[in-house]
């Protein structure tokens, strides 16, 4: 038994040093490299994507440098897969994610969430020559979602946002049958065939929609019904409560002092920095 508990206090105390040197890691490297890795998407305008010249441009991108520049340091960007970036265990290839992620409870298990710096309401897309008016006339139709989003979720009767003072989630929409697609624009390439020749309906983000319709796609948005409104949130690995605490106070700075109402403006024509 003396064998036993002299073997726990070892393990403690190896534990104990373990956390200890893991303790301000990632504030540590980005600071004595001068230089942040974000991990983001590059397929999802206006948020992120890639320009004419190859270049990561978008609301997300921009963040992230103002992000840097109030740290003092270079930004680069890297673009794995959603679930990869929504899904921690980083093991160090990044410092942050900027990617319009949203703080749901399953994903705080395995990420921390560095702040909320935006809201957007999801919306109901429909085909311009689509009769349907209000989200019963969506009952029973073909409904398009990116998969492994909040959108999907949604229609599946399965979200559960994790962020203080919003309301509940409201399901209106009874689905005939959910399509899923892998990038945020091909449900919008299949809508623009016709009302209900692929699908009847997208829900995506506002703002999504509208920089498709901006790009020529026949969509309109339902009006009068968002789908739901979602915070969302910059995230970081679960190893450095200091780095979290360091850019979340940067991203309130970033709120208090107008620079989020400005981005947000930029990129999607309307101030979504405030709930």
């Amino acid at each position: 038994m003396k064998k036993f508990i002299k073997g726990l206090a070892l393990g403690a105390a190896a534990l104990a040093m373990a956390t200890a040197a893991h303790a301000g890691e990632t504030l540590d490297r980005v600071m004595e490299k001068k230089a942040m890795v974000v991990a983001t998407n590059s397929g999802w305008p206006p948020q992120s994507y890639l320009d004419d010249s190859n270049e990561m441009v978008g609301f997300d991108i921009d963040v992230s440098k103002e992000i840097a520049r109030r740290l003092g340091v270079e930004v680069s960007f890297e673009t794995p897969d959603w679930a990869t970036l929504t899904g921690g265990r980083w093991q160090g290839r990044y410092d942050l994610g900027v990617g319009s992620v949203t703080p749901t409870k399953a994903r705080a298990q395995v990420i921390d969430f560095v702040g909320i710096y935006y809201f957007s309401p999801y919306v109901y897309v429909l085909h311009k020559d689509s009769t349907a008016q209000s989200v019963d006339d969506l009952k029973g139709k073909i409904i398009g979602v990116e998969t492994a989003t909040t959108s999907e979720d949604f229609i599946n009767r399965r979200l559960e946002i994790d962020a203080p003072g919003l309301p509940p989630v409201e399901y209106k929409l009874e689905p005939g049958e959910v399509r899923t697609f892998a990038d945020s624009m091909l449900p919008f390439d299949d809508l623009r065939l016709g009302p209900g020749v692929r699908l009847d309906a997208v829900i995506a983000p506002e703002q999504t929609a509208l920089n498709a319709i901006k790009n020529g796609y026949p969509l309109r948005i339902l009006e009068g019904d968002y789908a739901f409104r979602e915070p969302l949130v910059v995230i970081a690995e679960k190893v450095d409560p200091e780095w979290t605490a360091k850019v979340g106070g940067i991203i309130e700075e970033m709120k208090k002092d107008g620079t989020l109402s400005t981005l947000t403006t930029k990129w999607y024509g309307k101030d979504y920095s405030a709930n």
